[in-house]
C-alpha cells in the first residue's frame, strides 16, 4: 500500500511526502485550466498552458486549507495516511458559542441561527471560508467573531475589505453592534498611520500589501471580507506575509462557479461553509420580495445585418454607443417609482454618455464612477436613504459590492455582463428591506441582434445570466422590446 504523509509546514503551506508518481497523480488531481485562459496572450504565445497547479511536485508545497481534498484523494485510493500534529484545527467550541458571544458582549440582538452555526463553524475549525449573501448579516457574523478573539483571547485581529467605503462601513457597523460605544479600532486607507497597537485594524488591500512580513507578525487573526477578489495576487500575497497566523476567515457573497475560484480560496482560507441562501432569506421575509425582468432588446434587420461578423469589442461598443437603446434606459429609469441604480462597464463610453440624458428629466441624478471620493459616495447612500426619487448611475467597480441602501427600489444592468460574482453581488445592492420597501426588482437588459441564427455574443451573455436566475431560484420573467 502507498504511503502518504502530510507535513505542517507553517499556516499557508502543508508539505506531501509520497512516491513521485503518487506526488504526480495527485498535482493532476490539484490541476485546473483558467477559465478563457486560451485567449490570453501568455498562451496564445506558448509562455503558459493556461493551467493553475495547487500542489508542487518537486516541494510537495500545498495551500494548507486544502487538506480535506488530500484526505478525500487518499481515501478514495486507499493510500495510507500519516497526518503531522497540528495540520487538523483541533479547537473545541462549545454550540451556545454565538449566543454567549451575544449576551457576554452585550450585542443590540441575538445571532439568526444561521448566523450562530457560522461563527460556532468558523470557531472550531480555526479557519474557514464563510459564503454569506447580501443581508444575511455578514458584518455581525464578523463583529461576533472579532470580539470573540479580541476580548476572550487577547488577540489582534486584521480585517481586510476592497474600498475605503467599507473601511468606514465596517467600522461603524462594529460600534453600532457596541451600542454605540467605541471599540479600539485602528483605520487604514491611503496615507493613514500603519505603525498600529490596536485591537482591531480595519484596512483596505491596498494600503498594505506591500508592507513587509514583520509588519503583519503582529496580528494573531485574519478576516478577509468579499474574498472573491482573493484570486488577485495582492490578497493572496498578504495572507503569505502571515505564516504562524492560526485564525483565518474568509466571507463573501458568492463565488464565481469555477472549481479553481472554490480551490484557491479553500486554500488560503479553509473549506466553504454555506451560511445561507438568498432565496432562504426571501422566502423568510429577511430580505425584499425579489423579481427580475430580463429585457431583450430587438433590432431591425438592417441592423442585424450590419452587425453580423463583429467581435466582441465591436459589439459592446456599438451596444453601449446606440441612442435608442440608451433612450431606452434613460425612460425606464425615470419611469420606475422609488430609487434606482443603474450600473454601467464603461465610463468614458457609456457613463458619460447616460448622464446627460438621464439629468433632462425630473429626478435627482447622481453619477458615481472610480474617480468620485468615498465622501461623495457616502453622501449619496445617505441621500437616497431619506427619499425615494433618486437615480444613482454607477460603475459596477464601485456600487456592485459592499454599498448597502435600504430605500433602493431598482437595479438596471446596463451593460452585458456574463460574471456570476458581478451579477450575483450586483443583485445584492436592491435585496435589503428598508422604510415602505418590501419589494425589488432587477430590470436586466440585454441584446438581440441574432442574424440566421447566429446568436450575438451579448445576446448569450444574457442567456447565461438566465441560467444563474435559474440556478438561484429566482422569480423571473423575459419579455421583448422592439427597437430602432
Amino acid at each position: 500500500m502507498d504511503e502518504v504523509s502530510i507535513e505542517r509546514v507553517n499556516e499557508v503551506y502543508v508539505r506531501v511526502n509520497a512516491d513521485p508518481g503518487v506526488k504526480m497523480e495527485m498535482s493532476e488531481y490539484f490541476t485546473f485550466e483558467v477559465p478563457g485562459a486560451k485567449f490570453m496572450p501568455s498562451v496564445r504565445n506558448k509562455v503558459w498552458d493556461g493551467k493553475i497547479r495547487l500542489l508542487n511536485v518537486m516541494t510537495g508545497l500545498v495551500y494548507a486549507g486544502l487538506v480535506p481534498y488530500i484526505l478525500k484523494f487518499c481515501n478514495v485510493r486507499e493510500y495510507h495516511v500519516i497526518v503531522d500534529s497540528g495540520v487538523v484545527p483541533n479547537n473545541v467550541v462549545q454550540d451556545t458559542a454565538g449566543y454567549d458571544l451575544a449576551k457576554e458582549f452585550n450585542a443590540p440582538f441575538t445571532p439568526r441561527d444561521y448566523q450562530n452555526n457560522a461563527i460556532v463553524h468558523a470557531l472550531k475549525s480555526d479557519r474557514a471560508m464563510l459564503l454569506s449573501p447580501t443581508a444575511s448579516g455578514k458584518s455581525f457574523i464578523i463583529y461576533l467573531l472579532t470580539r470573540y478573539h479580541v476580548d476572550a483571547e487577547r488577540r489582534k485581529v486584521l480585517i481586510v475589505v476592497p474600498t475605503t467605503s467599507l473601511v468606514e462601513q465596517m467600522a461603524s457597523d462594529f460600534i453600532e453592534y457596541n451600542n454605540g460605544e467605541a471599540l479600539d479600532i485602528h483605520k487604514i486607507r491611503g496615507g493613514v498611520d500603519k505603525n498600529v497597537e490596536a485591537d482591531i485594524t480595519i484596512t483596505t488591500w491596498q494600503s498594505v500589501f506591500k508592507e513587509k512580513k514583520a509588519w503583519f507578525a503582529k496580528f494573531d487573526v485574519i478576516g478577509v471580507d468579499e474574498a472573491h477578489l482573493a484570486k488577485a495576487k495582492s490578497i493572496t500575497g498578504i495572507m503569505e506575509k502571515m505564516p504562524e497566523c492560526k485564525y483565518r476567515y474568509g466571507f463573501t457573497g458568492t463565488l464565481d462557479g469555477t472549481e479553481t475560484h472554490k480551490l484557491v480560496l479553500e486554500g488560503l482560507f479553509g473549506s466553504v461553509f454555506e451560511v445561507t441562501k438568498t432565496k432562504n432569506l426571501i422566502d423568510d421575509n429577511t430580505l425584499a420580495q425579489f423579481g427580475i425582468v430580463a429585457i431583450a432588446l430587438q433590432y431591425p434587420d438592417e441592423i442585424r445585418k450590419l452587425n453580423r461578423g463583429k467581435s466582441y469589442q465591436e459589439e459592446i461598443d456599438w451596444i453601449v454607443g446606440n441612442e435608442s437603446r440608451n433612450k431606452y434606459i434613460k425612460n425606464l429609469a425615470h419611469s420606475l417609482k422609488g430609487n434606482t441604480l443603474i450600473l454601467f462597464q464603461f465610463v468614458e463610453k457609456h457613463g458619460k454618455v447616460l448622464h446627460p440624458m438621464l439629468e433632462k428629466k425630473g429626478k435627482n441624478v447622481h453619477f458615481i464612477h472610480g474617480q468620485v471620493n468615498a465622501e461623495e459616495r457616502e453622501d449619496v447612500r445617505r441621500l437616497a436613504e431619506t427619499n425615494d426619487d433618486n437615480i444613482i448611475l454607477a460603475s459596477y467597480g464601485t456600487f456592485s459590492t459592499g454599498i448597502n441602501i435600504k430605500r433602493l427600489h431598482n437595479v438596471i444592468f446596463a451593460s452585458p455582463s456574463k460574471s456570476r460574482v458581478r451579477n450575483l453581488q450586483s443583485i445584492g445592492r436592491v435585496l435589503r428591506k428598508g422604510k415602505d420597501k418590501v419589494k425589488a426588482t432587477l430590470y436586466d437588459i440585454g441584446d438581440d441582434c441574432t442574424y440566421n441564427s447566429r446568436k450575438n455574443y451579448t445576446l448569450n451573455h444574457l442567456i447565461e445570466r438566465i441560467k444563474i436566475y435559474n440556478e438561484e431560484n429566482f422569480n423571473y420573467e423575459i419579455i421583448t422590446i422592439q427597437i430602432k
